[in-house]
Formats: structure tokens, sequence, C-alpha cells
């Protein structure tokens, strides 16, 4: 199997820098990456000339495409000093991080991470559906869609065009129904996957933050992918983020995930705005007064009381809910008097409450300073 760039870079991502303690590909070091079948040559950069240190990341880098690539890759790494590059490590320590990351979603007032503990309990259903109810009342509102992996937004909005880039060379969001949208998905082919490390998926969220022109925002919807990892590390370390709505299933195996992201926000002191409880029951229809708890009854509401957060709502199975989504036409603008709506618009206002509380009652969030033991 031929060895393609995005491998090599993805590799590299797992070198840190001895004395910058960042990796190879952060601190764009990699130049001129070229590959043919089992060939890689590349270009490592240096603010100035070093050759033990040099020799120490060349065999490393070899190592490297060797171990996580092709154990009988050919490897041709060239060595080149480029001045600019001091500037630039200089301006990556601390200190001008922090200026840096002060300019981070500058107009933005709120940023709402949308998260569950684990995948299809409805997560991105819920993000968009609130976006939209947000939306509906005259905010201006942003969704992004951080699970680099397996986007939705895309689909959930039907929009599959690149977007614009500006002279600046910041990205433009995409805009319907009054929000503004950038996922992954608008960037790669819908059958192309993304074989990505950590690294290279957090340094896309990133950029995400930094380099999208999002203009002046009431509210900044972050649809988070399942879990707690990588991604969701990047961003509590990257923004302070305002609250976190959890969303999850009525049954146990959910339930458990969905703890475990309470749990999170809270170890790195972001306010959980309350706990939403998807797929809650289902009503036939042509029976409008019965209620068939499917996958449980009241699981969300015991994990909140335990937790001590608040419900925000009950969203009941419903076959328009879902069409809505594979469509691209949000259920609080399309359906409005349907019981998933109206429950969508309740999770939304009650979120507004506690937020309107969050804000009353506790000190602004934070970035969150994460230092790791070995």
């Amino acid at each position: 199997m031929s060895i393609n760039k995005e491998q090599v870079k993805s590799a590299l991502s797992q070198i840190l820098h001895p004395f910058e303690q960042r990796d190879l590909i952060s601190l764009d070091m990699v130049q001129d990456v070229i590959v043919q079948d089992k060939y890689v040559s590349f270009t490592l950069e240096f603010p100035e000339k070093n050759e033990e240190l040099e020799e120490q990341l060349r065999e490393k880098c070899e190592e490297a495409i060797q171990k996580f690539i092709d154990k009988e890759a050919i490897v041709d790494i060239q060595m080149a000093v480029n001045l600019s590059k001091r500037k630039e490590m200089e301006d990556s320590k601390p200190g001008q991080q922090q200026a840096q990351q002060q300019e981070i979603l500058p107009g933005v007032k709120n940023i709402i991470a949308v998260a569950s503990g684990k995948g299809g309990v409805g997560k991105s259903t819920v993000a968009v559906n609130i976006a939209a109810a947000l939306a509906k009342k005259g905010y201006k509102v942003g969704l992004m869609d951080t699970d680099i992996y397996g986007p939705s937004i895309p689909t959930m909005f039907n929009i599959h065009d690149r977007p614009n880039i500006t002279t600046t060379k910041k990205l433009v969001p995409h805009e319907k129904y009054g929000i503004k949208l950038v996922s992954m998905g608008f960037l790669v082919d819908v059958d192309q996957a993304m074989v990505w490390r950590g690294p290279m998926a957090t340094s896309a969220i990133k950029q995400f933050m930094t380099d999208v022109e999002w203009g002046e925002l009431d509210y900044m919807i972050m649809d988070l992918p399942p879990g707690t990892g990588d991604i969701q590390l990047t961003i509590v370390q990257s923004v302070p983020l305002t609250g976190a709505v959890i969303v999850s299933t009525p049954q146990t195996v959910a339930l458990d995930d969905a703890r475990k992201g309470v749990a999170m926000f809270k170890k790195v002191n972001v306010p959980v705005l309350g706990v939403v409880e998807n797929m809650a029951y289902f009503t036939p229809p042509d029976m409008p007064d019965k209620k068939y708890y499917i996958f449980g009854k009241g699981g969300a509401s015991h994990l909140a009381q335990e937790m001590n957060v608040p419900v925000l709502g009950e969203i009941p199975l419903q076959q328009t809910l879902r069409e809505g989504g594979d469509s691209g036409k949000p259920i609080v603008l399309e359906d409005t008097e349907s019981p998933a709506a109206t429950a969508l618009m309740e999770v939304t206002g009650n979120m507004e409450q506690q937020l309107a509380l969050r804000l009353k009652e506790q000190s602004p969030t934070k970035k969150v300073d994460i230092k790791f033991r070995p």
C-alpha cells in the first residue's frame, strides 16, 4: 500500500521537540513533503544550526515513520536553517500563547458545549435544534461541529459545499436559518475518512476557533464528539466555556457514560447547565395519550439528582424529528407544533434560565490550565 502525505504528517506529529515541548507539525518544522510509493522525503527547518539536535530528530522521524506507517519505508530527511523560525518559536512560548489565546472568539458572548458520554444518543440533533431555537428567538448564533471523525452538521443542514476563503486566508462560515456553521464535513468529501491522530484533530479545532470569520455572536454552540478525550480538553484549554449541556438516553449504558461527561466538566470547573433526556418515550401519532418508555423511564432525572444538576427536558421519539435531521430542516423550525419541537423549545428556554442563574451567581469561566503528571 502506498504512503500518503497525511500519514507522514500524522506520524511526525507524535514527535515532541525536546526543548519546545510541542510536536514537529505544530511547530511547522516539516516542509516540502514528497511521497512516492514507499519513498518519503521532507525537510526539517531549524531556527539555528544544531547538529546534535538535527541528528536526534532525524532518528526519531525515521523511527516514527517506520513504526506508524511502514517498517520498509525509505526515509530521506534534509536539514535547513530558517531564521524566521526563531521568532515563531518565541511567539509560541507560554506568555505569548496566553496573549494570543485571549483573542480566540473575542466577539462571542456565550460559548455552550453540547456533549455526551457516548455516541448515538442524539447529541447533534439536540445541538442543531438548540441553535435553531436560539436563532428563532432573534439571537446571533454560531454552530461549530467539533466532531472531526463523524461530522453530522452538513447532513443536518443539507449543506455540502466548501466554504469561501477571505483575502486574509480566513474561512467564511456557511449560514442557514440565521446560524453560522463550520464543520470538517464542509472541507472533505462525504465518503472520505479522517484517519488522523489526536494532534491533527485538535489542530483542526483550534483553526475552527481562530481562522474563521465568526463575527459578533450571542451564542456559540459547540457540538462535541462523544467521550472525554483530546478534543474536549483542547476546547476547555482554549476558550472559557460558559456552560455545558449533557445529552443522554434513559438506558443505563448511556447514563453511565453521561455521568462521566458531567464529571469531566465539573473537574475542569465548567458549569453543567443541565441534562437533556433524548428518546425519552414514544407516543404513537394515532394514540396521543399513550407513552411507551422504550429505553427506560426517568433515567436522566435520576442522574441529574445524583450529580446535582438540572434536567432541561425530555424529548420524545418522533419520526419527523429524525426526518428533519436527514433532510436538513430542524424540527423547531419545520414542525413547530409537534411534541419534539415543543420539548426542544422548552429545553432551550430552560438552558437560558440556567445560564442566567449561572452568570448571576458564579464568576466567569476561565480557560483551563491542565498539567499532566507522569
